[in-house]
């Protein structure tokens, strides 16, 4: 019990230290680097425990000794190496869950609400003991050999010199199961991301960042979440996790193409009436023509609007960007609630901006 209760106090004072460095965590992308599947390594500061350190008998107290004062300092002893240790730090691993629930924490976000008609229900198997009877395909092996073994030494068989055990009939043991039955909703989130010359590698870092932790909150919602990725220039096509943050293009800006192809994507893979749809569109506002902007208000208001959970709009501010692309969506879009926008000016507003974006619990 004790062993427990330090383990649950160790993962309160880490808990304790990722909450304290949390923003720091947000907008460092090197944490991200460290994710090896569902964990993500964490530096903490090392935690010592307070001890008192008693010196050696007879060697006087605090300032006493053979010098007086205005003695030079010997020279000789600078530059040599120090006894006493530096800063340590223990390398954590935490889940991803449990990162996004202290992002939930800090940024009080609401849990979401799922939208839509489809809940499937989901049957999944729970392992729940051992039985001496079952399907053979289910035979736990180590628990059968460990019943072979105590009947062996029970029974004075055993032969330490030649172990050699044999499990019969009766030493057989299988596992049990219950089925559980939970409601899945189905949530797909899809990203867009303007890769054009004004989009540059400190952009596209704040979009891979953000990107990262809105994923994270979504997955601690939706069990199974699918996630698709969309760039654009005057071109938009669909591309891996990979390639999204990683592609630079030089051509100019029409973003309707995203819009376009991301509403082919939804049509023919996620019908509205069974799947929780997120979009979210990071760029610099610059868009190549009035008309192209007028395309897609006309898309966000007859097709996105009436099918998605949320269309976030993430503007990256760029010294080559206009940014007019957000006042055309705050001027037209004033009161439509399916749309959240969000001004992300540096590293520094991600934080904030997630909060934007994830603060309605759509």
């Amino acid at each position: 019990m004790g062993i427990q209760e330090d383990s649950n106090r160790f993962k309160d004072i880490i808990r304790g230290r990722i909450k304290h460095n949390f923003k720091k965590y947000v907008t460092h992308g090197e944490m991200i680097g460290r994710q090896e599947k569902d964990f993500i390594k964490i530096p903490v500061p090392s935690i010592n425990i307070p001890r008192f350190k008693y010196g050696q008998k007879q060697q006087g107290g605090v300032g006493q000794g053979s010098d007086h004062v205005g003695d030079a300092v010997d020279g000789d002893q600078a530059g040599q190496a120090g006894n006493t240790p530096g800063e340590h730090f223990l390398e954590v691993d935490v889940t991803i869950e449990e990162l996004a629930d202290v992002l939930g924490e800090e940024l009080e976000l609401p849990r979401i609400d799922p939208k839509g008609n489809k809940n499937t229900d989901v049957v999944s198997m729970k392992y729940t003991g051992r039985s001496p009877v079952g399907p053979e395909g289910l035979r736990h092996f180590k628990a059968s050999y460990k019943e072979a073994l105590k009947r062996s030494v029970a029974s004075g068989t055993y032969d330490p010199d030649e172990p050699f055990v044999v499990p019969i009939r009766r030493d057989m043991r299988y596992k049990t199961f219950r089925k559980i039955v939970k409601p899945q909703a189905n949530a797909v989130v899809i990203y867009m991301m303007d890769v054009s010359g004004s989009m540059g590698d400190e952009q596209k870092e704040i979009v891979r960042l953000e990107s990262f932790w809105i994923n994270a909150w979504l997955k601690r919602n939706y069990k199974g979440l699918e996630t698709r990725f969309i760039i654009h220039d005057a071109a938009a096509k669909e591309v891996d996790e990979k390639t999204f943050f990683s592609t630079s293009e030089s051509g100019g800006t029409l973003i309707s193409s995203a819009y376009k192809l991301c509403q082919k994507i939804i049509k023919a893979d996620y019908p509205a009436n069974e799947w929780n749809v997120y979009l979210f569109h990071f760029s610099d506002g610059d868009n190549w023509s009035s008309e192209d902007t007028r395309m897609c208000l006309n898309l966000l208001q007859k097709f996105y609007f009436p099918r998605v959970n949320m269309f976030g709009y993430g503007q990256v501010e760029s010294k080559y960007g206009s940014g007019q692309f957000l006042k055309d969506l705050e001027k037209t879009f004033l009161s439509e609630d399916r749309l959240v926008i969000s001004k992300i000016e540096n590293k520094d507003k991600i934080f904030q901006s997630i909060k934007d974006f994830l603060g309605k619990g759509k």
